[in-house]
């Protein structure tokens, strides 16, 4: 099983950033303007195809939710992405669905403002939040943690040959330290398997560890599994839901997506998130579109 030390420092291999001091943190923070309003900015850094990035987004906006709401730690988010989001000036309108003992449910909006300066609503969510350190430590289950070679046998875009990154890279790859399982890259060698999966280790590039906001992100880092299965067009999420199931321990963490059907150029991904304790620390499911190159 891997360890903390299977992944560097950093990116640059200074010492690693800590919750709350990173670029990630900075790239989604959030100020209150008042009850109810947020402005941020969202960051170019974290953009794939030209477009902001569908997990970056959950965690911006997850971000104003856990600002708003009695409990900080999101258990389930679900957002429907309504128009593409760009680089810039956002506002996120929050609300309080429901206020409870141990769960608190909330919704909210992010909004920018198109060419012709009117105001469009980029994403939707309703997210239920708690307090992860005061769920019971029982676990009964039948999942098992994917099968992923070590760190230092898997490939990121820094390994492919030439001088280009590994293709479909983008400014969000050097954000991350992202190393694919050598099985899910025939896509990258223009032999994709057909079997629409994608496995690999995933951490931030500044050796920020994990946590809940993070995993949001986590979800929805890994290349498309589209690309395995001869698609290597933009795959833009329609509706994306994320389970957190408890927080990560510090160290790598392992991210398996799978789609099972691809029909009328929509397909879903399945996606569980594994820390280094070997826990099932996250689970997603979202509908994207499949669009050809």
């Amino acid at each position: 099983m891997a360890t903390a030390a299977s992944l560097p420092a950093s990116a640059s291999g200074t010492v690693p950033a800590r919750i709350g001091d990173s670029e990630f943190d900075r790239d989604t923070a959030v100020v209150r303007r008042e009850p109810g309003v947020h402005d941020t900015e969202l960051s170019a850094g974290w953009t794939i195809f030209g477009a902001v990035n569908g997990g970056y987004l959950l965690a911006v906006v997850g971000r104003a939710l856990a600002d708003t709401l009695p409990h900080s730690d999101p258990f389930t988010v679900s957002a429907h992405y309504l128009t593409a989001s760009r680089p810039g000036p956002a506002v996120i309108r929050t609300d309080v669905v429901r206020d409870g003992r141990s769960l608190s449910t909330g919704q909210a909006s992010l909004f920018q403002y198109d060419d012709e300066g009117r105001e469009v609503e980029r994403i939707r969510v309703l997210a239920s939040y708690g307090d992860l350190d005061a769920l019971p430590d029982d676990v009964r289950t039948t999942a098992e943690p994917p099968a992923i070679p070590p760190v230092e046998h898997c490939f990121g875009a820094e390994d492919a040959p030439g001088e280009g990154p590994v293709p479909g890279g983008s400014p969000i790859a050097e954000r991350l330290f992202l190393k694919l399982d050598p099985a899910t890259l025939g896509w990258a060698l223009g032999q994709p398997s057909g079997k629409g999966e994608m496995r690999g280790w995933f951490g931030l590039a500044d050796g920020r560890d994990a946590d809940p906001l993070s995993l949001l992100l986590a979800v929805d880092a890994l290349p498309p599994t589209a690309f395995e299965l001869g698609l290597m067009g933009w795959v833009p999420t329609v509706e994306l839901t994320v389970h957190i199931r408890c927080r990560p321990a510090p160290g790598p963490v392992r991210v398996s997506i799978t789609t099972r059907n691809l029909a009328g150029g929509f397909l879903e991904e399945d996606a569980e998130v594994w820390d280094s304790a070997g826990r099932l620390v996250a689970q997603s499911r979202q509908l994207a579109r499949a669009l050809k190159s």
